[in-house]
């Protein structure tokens, strides 16, 4: 155990990319239970077991409807309509940016996306309107997350399809929770408004202009209601569902806006591929190193070490999120959830919650700690777009992040704020 510990260590350390270090921990986990390598020739068949679930093809069909929706200039459409109903607030164009990442959450699933999207668009936009660079990129930040909290999710698939829990369940247990996310960082926004000096636009809303708008950005508005309404509904699976969605993408990107060729098709199928090959490639390794850590009763340690602490359900899932926050701060949230999530559902469901609320509550504290430093991927790639520092950002992120740390206790404390929806349409046994 310590061999493969050191191993894991070392190669984070060197910076082997994340798909690597856990394909050769987990070859070295196998050695250490049999040197004479006889459980060697699982590893590939673990490696494979690992992606041969057919939850698993909505990803990158999501990924590719994104992808479409964002190239047909759709990001913009949005965060027009989002302009004309808060935009005239004081820092209008932060509130802007943030009911902009809830409509655009219906169309990504990937808080990366959103982050690139609006780092190329709205964090210019503010810029020029006299907010700071940093603030702007903060604000991105912290509305980046609620892409992968509000469905379609990229992380609530992987979760569902590994631990056997309803992706439909989980897609409607994260509505709320995305949608307090926007509420509270509006709210740091209005609060800290005239402390920073934040820009105010002249004049008052029109409701023309919000007509306008909304007639404007009503193609993007749709989507989403077409993939949760037929998941939701019980009419399609969730791959059905995004398949979909992809349909319905190229027929507006190419038929109706006119802006996706078959050049760009091109190009966008050729980042899906690598983009999803990325994920797969975690999620395969991350199957090794699972089955090692199974091999070794390491979950049933892991679940007997939180008890001995105490056994009071608050405690652990006190215990649970300071885990996943801990490590997320330094690790790929993709390979996190694949190698903790057998760990933890376990002791979730020991200590009575819901399976439906215990994913929403892992897939939110993982989301959080996408924007922490110091591997917080969003930051990283707002870095890489904007050319901010990402110390800058993060000075400026941490209203945000406490904000969206008040409502991750919300969510893990007060269950029925995740399962209100799911209840309702009778997606969850309690």
């Amino acid at each position: 155990m310590i061999a493969v510990a050191l191993t894991f260590i070392l190669l984070l350390l060197l910076g082997m990319p994340v798909g690597y270090l856990l394909g050769l921990t987990g070859v070295v986990g196998m050695l250490t239970i049999s040197p004479d390598g006889r459980f060697l020739s699982m590893a590939p068949e673990r490696f494979f077991a690992g992606l041969d679930l057919f939850t698993f093809l909505a990803m990158p069909l999501f990924i590719l409807a994104g992808e479409i929706m964002n190239r047909s200039g759709i990001t913009d459409r949005l965060a027009a309509l989002a302009d004309a109903l808060v935009g005239y607030l004081r820092g209008g164009m932060a509130h802007s940016n943030m009911l902009a990442s809830v409509l655009f959450a219906g169309l990504s699933g990937a808080a990366t996306a959103d982050a690139a999207a609006f780092g190329n668009t709205m964090v210019p936009a503010m810029v020029r309107n006299g907010y700071t660079r940093p603030y702007a990129c903060a604000v991105t930040a912290a509305g980046s997350i609620i892409g992968p909290t509000i469905p379609p999710s990229n992380l609530m698939v992987i979760y569902g399809s590994l631990m056997g829990v309803s992706v439909a369940g989980l897609f409607a247990a994260g509505i709320i929770p995305g949608l307090l996310i926007c509420l509270v960082c509006m709210a740091v926004i209005a609060a800290l408004g005239r402390r920073l000096g934040l820009p105010k636009k002249e004049g008052q809303p029109s409701l023309a202009g919000i007509l306008f708008a909304f007639r404007d950005g009503l193609a993007a508005l749709v989507m989403p209601v077409i993939i949760l309404g037929a998941i939701l509904g019980g009419v399609t699976t969730p791959t059905e569902a995004a398949s979909l969605a992809v349909l319905y993408a190229l027929v507006m990107g190419m038929l109706v806006y006119r802006k996706v060729g078959w050049k760009d098709l091109g190009e966008m199928l050729v980042r899906t591929s690598r983009i999803t090959g990325v994920v797969f490639l975690i999620i395969a390794s991350a199957s090794i190193i699972g089955w090692w850590l199974t091999f070794n009763q390491i979950p049933q340690a892991i679940a007997a070490a939180f008890l001995s602490v105490s056994d009071n359900p608050a405690v652990i899932i006190a215990l649970i999120l300071a885990l996943l926050l801990a490590i997320g701060m330094f690790m790929d949230i993709n390979a996190l959830l694949i190698i903790l999530a057998p760990v933890l559902a376990p002791l979730t469901v020991s200590i009575g919650m819901d399976p439906i609320h215990a994913g929403i509550m892992i897939v939110l504290a993982l989301n959080i700690s996408l924007m922490t430093p110091p591997v917080g991927a969003c930051l990283f790639v707002l870095a890489s777009v904007t050319g901010e520092r990402i110390e800058r950002i993060a000075r400026s992120l941490w209203p945000f992040l406490l904000a969206e740390l008040g409502v991750l206790l919300l969510v893990a404390y007060v269950p029925s704020l995740t399962l209100a929806i799911p209840r309702l349409l009778g997606l969850t046994g309690n």
